[in-house]
């Protein structure tokens, strides 16, 4: 049995190592499991994550992120900013997240990266699906985007002409195409010189037709039967894609053959679709994302261009449009709808 002297001699000891000792002891054992730092992304993009017509895009950057070894909540969390159709909302959106610090800017379509850029030229800006970064004036080139935006891009200039020479060859005799803009979107402008170009080349007459917000797509459309445009050429855009399902129902109702830019188009009922995948856009700008949280600069990482392009068509929706596809057409698309 133990002494009171010793009982006390113990607990001195223990005081003891408590005092001065425990104190310098405490921070080592913290320095060797140092908390794991959370990230703070922000998102600016018309739709959400969690939208019905965005989901499965988005859910490429996250994917993306989770291959990575990111865990929401863990090592990083999303400042997110949505506009919707309320378009004049993007500026004071984007200085939110200026205002939150956050570390790094995941901007959707344009014109988002431009919201972003007006907003700030500190904090690095990553582009998910941008069409035209340079003509855009988003970045110097794709090699030195010399700036605080970098990402990736949608097409090069030969595009176009190819969505238009699969719309001609599908649709026999081809003569006028009705071309479906957004005068708000800011890039669109550049978009439609590339093509006016193609048209010439391809011969065929366009009527641009403007909608500014989903409510002026009806008349559209009414504008492009009363010009008997042939088919309709739907630029890209968050706001078309967003609302691509009443897009493509007016197209049927309109009788009117269609290309669109996307796949998500010829899945939800469009005749055909010729582009890159951007669900697959969205999982690689989350590479951009990881390699600026580990300290690189984003006048540091070239702009990527798609390499590999889709092409969707429709057969259901050919059928009611009376159109016949060709087997050379068939055996050049990635996917065919039935």
């Amino acid at each position: 049995m133990r002494t009171v002297a010793q009982l006390s001699e113990g607990m001195n000891r223990r005081s003891f190592l408590q005092g001065p000792l425990g104190l310098l002891a405490a921070p080592l054992v913290a320095d060797a499991q140092p908390a794991a730092k959370r990230h703070r992304i922000g998102l600016l993009a018309g739709s959400s994550p969690s939208s019905p017509e965005s989901a499965h895009i988005w859910a490429g950057f996250f994917e993306g992120l989770r291959e990575l070894g990111y865990v929401e909540g863990q090592n990083f969390v999303i400042e997110g900013r949505y506009y919707g159709d309320k378009i004049e909302r993007r500026p004071t959106l984007a200085a939110e997240l200026v205002r939150l610090q956050v570390d790094v800017i995941v901007a959707g379509a344009a014109p988002a990266p431009e919201a972003a850029k007006t907003a700030t030229s500190t904090i690095p800006i990553v582009m998910a699906n941008h069409a035209d970064p340079v003509g855009g004036g988003l970045v110097a080139s794709l090699g030195r985007p010399a700036g605080n935006v970098t990402g990736l891009s949608l097409f090069g200039p030969e595009l176009r002409g190819k969505q238009l020479q699969l719309l001609k060859e599908v649709v026999p005799g081809l003569v006028s195409v009705a071309v479906l803009s957004d005068p708000t979107n800011p890039f669109q402008s550049l978009e439609l010189k590339m093509v006016e170009a193609a048209a010439r080349f391809l011969k065929l007459r366009l009527h641009v037709v403007q909608a500014r917000a989903p409510s002026e797509f009806g008349e559209a459309f009414w504008l492009a039967t009363k010009e008997r445009a042939g088919a309709v050429f739907v630029l890209g855009g968050s706001m078309f894609t967003a609302h691509r399902a009443r897009l493509v129902e007016l197209a049927a109702k309109s009788r009117l053959p269609a290309m669109y830019t996307v796949k998500e188009y010829a899945e939800a009922g469009g005749l055909m679709s010729y582009g890159v995948n951007i669900r697959d856009s969205f999982r690689r700008a989350a590479g951009y994302v990881d390699k600026i949280l580990k300290g690189a600069k984003p006048d540091d990482l070239p702009v990527e261009q798609p390499v590999k392009f889709a092409f969707a068509i429709n057969l259901k929706t050919a059928k009611a449009l009376g159109l016949k596809i060709s087997p050379s057409v068939l055996l050049r698309a990635d996917q065919v709808i039935e």
